[in-house]
């Protein structure tokens, strides 16, 4: 699919528009002034394959917690800033590769001063976030609330706020919970700015609501080519945030590694306890890179068809399964080796 074009940014090694890979981050829920918690989780992530790393900075703590972390590990992090200058100023001496701000709650003039030409002096990009809870009351009022239009216009005013203080390394956000509005504004902002665009549903909820929204959300806005990096905002894990994340990327066709699994929803056909047997498999592959279709299907019906499709498949019976690869049948496995069988031919695979 053809991509928006916009300009690329650089946070620490990882390019965000300009044609750049669509990048997945995510955020810790960690005190960042609990240095070995966040660190432990921010491990976490990288190992589900996090690309970038926000971090909140909502005290002064949390700024000599930042600086400790970002010692710490090698994925880019970002600080997240609002209300306090001050701490956006001490995160970038920190080693912030990115700050997160809204010009809007940051203050007076001269202090959105201080911090964007800090930015600039440093070469560290500006993610001009807006959520519909965070627009201007002034902008509100024209618009008559948290609208669309709203949303857009307190997005473009705050990188032209940037741009007058010498900053052109932009990234912008506009979210919303409701995600017709996301797309709406994302949408609108694509046509009149090409700095790049972090996408996402905010306040998306838990796995259940939260993965159905943002990939609803995020997936048309990528099937339309709109959004240079995205985020999963989810009430959870934040590993779950960067899994999800992935999923849709691959589903677009827009990651090129990772295993796609393929089930089947089962049915009393099924005689196995496929359920499980998913659940355990797709576990054991979660950070796997090798770019594969896997099929376990649990009956006879469409079971061999689609098994024969993908790259590896297995097709269920009584206490057992057949193993294709490349459509071919190599041996059959008892139930207890199902798994253990076909992560080792992932693990084995040569194309």
């Amino acid at each position: 699919m053809s991509r928006t074009i916009t300009k690329q940014v650089t946070v620490g090694n990882v390019g965000i528009g300009g044609g750049a890979p669509v990048s997945v981050q995510s955020m810790t829920n960690t005190k960042t002034a609990d240095v070995q918690g966040s660190i432990a989780q921010i491990d976490r992530l990288v190992n589900a394959g996090c690309q970038i790393v926000r971090l909140a900075v909502p005290d002064q703590d949390s700024v000599q917690g930042f600086a400790a972390i970002k010692k710490a590990v090698t994925v880019p992090l970002v600080a997240d800033i609002h209300f306090d200058y001050r701490l956006a100023l001490g995160a970038m001496d920190a080693g912030a590769d990115k700050i997160r701000i809204n010009p809007g709650n940051i203050g007076d003039r001269e202090r959105i001063r201080q911090v964007i030409q800090k930015a600039v002096s440093c070469n560290i990009p500006i993610r001009v976030g807006v959520n519909s809870g965070s627009i201007e009351k002034s902008i509100l009022q024209e618009e008559g609330g948290a609208t669309v239009a709203a949303l857009v216009k307190s997005g473009l005013k705050n990188i032209a706020i940037c741009r007058e203080f010498g900053a052109e390394n932009l990234v912008l956000s506009l979210k919303s919970s409701d995600v017709l509005k996301t797309i709406q504004a994302y949408r609108m902002a694509a046509q009149q700015t090409n700095v790049p665009l972090h996408i996402g549903v905010t306040e998306a909820g838990t796995l259940r609501s939260g993965t159905v929204k943002s990939a609803i959300g995020l997936g048309i806005l990528l099937a339309e080519g709109i959004g240079d990096t995205l985020r999963v905002s989810l009430t959870g894990d934040p590993v779950d945030e960067v899994i999800i994340g992935f999923e849709i990327l691959k589903n677009l066709d827009l990651y090129p590694h990772g295993i796609n699994i393929i089930s089947c929803p089962t049915c009393a056909r099924t005689e196995i306890d496929l359920i499980s047997l998913v659940t355990a498999i797709e576990k054991k592959l979660a950070g796997e890179k090798r770019r594969l279709t896997v099929a376990i299907m649990g009956c006879a019906v469409n079971g061999p068809g689609e098994a024969k499709e993908a790259d590896l498949g297995i097709a269920c019976g009584k206490h057992s399964a057949i193993l294709f690869k490349k459509g071919k049948i190599i041996r059959k496995i008892a139930e207890q080796d199902i798994v253990a069988s076909l992560v080792d031919e992932v693990k084995n695979w040569q194309d």
